[in-house]
Formats: C-alpha cells, structure tokens, sequence
C-alpha cells in the first residue's frame, strides 16, 4: 500500500487530460487516506507497546509481559529474555519511525533527520527480523507450522527489502529507494497487520470464525500469516503502477480499492484500539 512519500510528486499537469488529471489527483487522496489511518493506527500500537510491555519492564514486573504473550518471560532464560525485550523496544522504535521516514516534508526540509532515521528504521528492522526468527523458532510461540512459515517468510522479507533499499541509497537511485523503503515499510507493518485484520475479521463475523482461538490455529489464521504481508505489497505494486502508467479508468479503480480497503483497515483499527490495545493501556 502507498504511503505519503508514493505521493511526494508534484500535483497532476494541468496539461494532462481532464479525466486524466482528476483521477490522478482522487488516486492521490486516496493514498493520503490511507497513509493517515496507517499512522494513527501504529501510533496506538506503538503507545500499547510502551504502556504494556514498558510499564512492566520499568515497574521491575518482567513476568507481567506474559500478559498476552505466551513465551513473553521465561525464567532462567536470559538470553531468550533480552532477545524479547530488544524485539518489543524495536517494535515500538519501528512503529514510530517507519511513518516519519516517509513524510515527503521530513525528506526534503529535514535531510539529516531523514537520513539518520533511516539509518536507524533500517538497522531496527534487521534486528528485529532477527529477533523475532529466534523467538519463533528456538523459543516457541503459539500457532501452527504453516503460520510460523509464514510469519519467518515476512521476516525474510523485510531482511530482502532493508538490504536493497540501503542498496539503492547507497547508489543515490533515490526513485528505486523509496520503492522499496515503502515495500520495506510494509513488510515491516506485518505484525501491526494482522492485528488489525484479526480484529476486523471478529467484527465482522461476531467472534471468532475460521479458526480455534483457544490454540489459535485453523485457516484463517493460516492465510492472514501470509496476507498480513503480501496483500498489502501486492496493492502497493497495483498502485504503483497505476500512479504511475495507468490511464484514467485504472487510476480511478486503484482509488476505490484504496479507499475501500483503507475503511476496512479504519473498522480494524478501531476494533483493536477499543478491544485489545486501549484495555491494556489502562488496565
């Protein structure tokens, strides 16, 4: 999905076609939408992480990050203790910075903060790639095989992504850059994803459906393992394309999807502030 840096180009030429120029400037706004709800979103998700997992590690309360996750603290296993916590810390850093690092405004009047930002998005993405493969796999979580694949394919991914986009700075193809700093925005995204599209799926249906939430596994969950990621990175290349060489019927269609998918994200966003995330805010 687009963000505000897809968008960072100047206005529609007031030589293009009429048609042409509305539907690009609607494709535009719909981006913008979307941008926006992402952010408000990951800023709940962010403070969540903080005030839950934070508050406990600040209050000396290391068990109470079992309060969601299952392996959160393991006694006795400090390695495995300081790999979440950097994984938590990360996620709450990436969350954060991943939106500021594609402002358009940040980037071009704040070069040095962009830059350093990104130095950090992209080393905190690593890490936490990294971090996360070594909890799923030598600490356990819950889930079946098919959703620990799924999730360890994101992390590659985001391993993938972070290795060209700093590539492609590195080479000053600042156009190919921001393509994949947004992939990698995205795949970073997974886990603030599937939380959302859980919580949307729940409303949707009244409840669990697809799936057993007692061992929380079953179909759904297997495919949403997947689609937290490659769903949104298949609609950013759509978009991109058709921002970019699509005529006036695609750009119009690409902003329909957008704007229609940007809704069902906004219902998500706030099934899981309003169930999930503010609750333990301030239980």
């Amino acid at each position: 999905m687009p963000s505000a840096s897809s968008t960072a180009s100047p206005l529609p030429s007031p030589h293009l076609a009429p048609s042409r120029q509305w539907a690009a400037t609607a494709l535009s706004a719909s981006a913008r939408f979307w941008f926006l709800a992402t952010v408000i979103g990951q800023l709940f998700f962010a403070a969540y992480i903080v005030a839950l997992y934070g508050g406990a590690a600040a209050r000396g309360d290391l068990p109470g990050w079992n309060a969601v996750m299952t392996h959160g603290h393991v006694p006795g296993d400090g390695v495995g203790n300081l790999a979440t916590g950097v994984h938590l810390l990360l996620a709450a850093i990436l969350m954060l910075g991943g939106a500021l690092q594609l402002v358009p405004h940040v980037r071009r009047h704040a070069p040095r903060l962009h830059r350093w930002n990104g130095r950090v998005y992209l080393a905190g993405a690593v890490l936490a790639a990294l971090s996360g493969l070594y909890m799923l796999w030598w600490r356990g979580a819950v889930g079946d095989t098919l959703q620990h694949l799924g999730i360890s394919l994101n992390a590659v991914l985001v391993l993938v992504f972070a290795g060209l986009a700093l590539k492609n700075a590195l080479r000053r193809e600042f156009a190919a850059h921001r393509r994949w700093a947004l992939r990698l925005f995205l795949a970073v995204s997974g886990v603030w994803f599937f939380r959302v599209g859980l919580m949307c799926w729940l409303a949707v249906n009244g409840g669990p459906a697809g799936f057993d939430p007692a061992s929380f596994t079953g179909p759904f969950l297997s495919f949403l393992a997947f689609a937290q990621y490659l769903l949104p990175l298949a609609v950013l290349e759509a978009y991109l394309r058709c921002r970019d060489g699509g005529n006036a019927m695609l750009r119009l269609g690409m902003a329909a999807v957008l704007a229609l998918l940007t809704v069902a994200m906004s219902a998500g966003i706030t099934v899981a502030a309003m169930c999930m995330w503010l609750p333990r805010m301030h239980g």
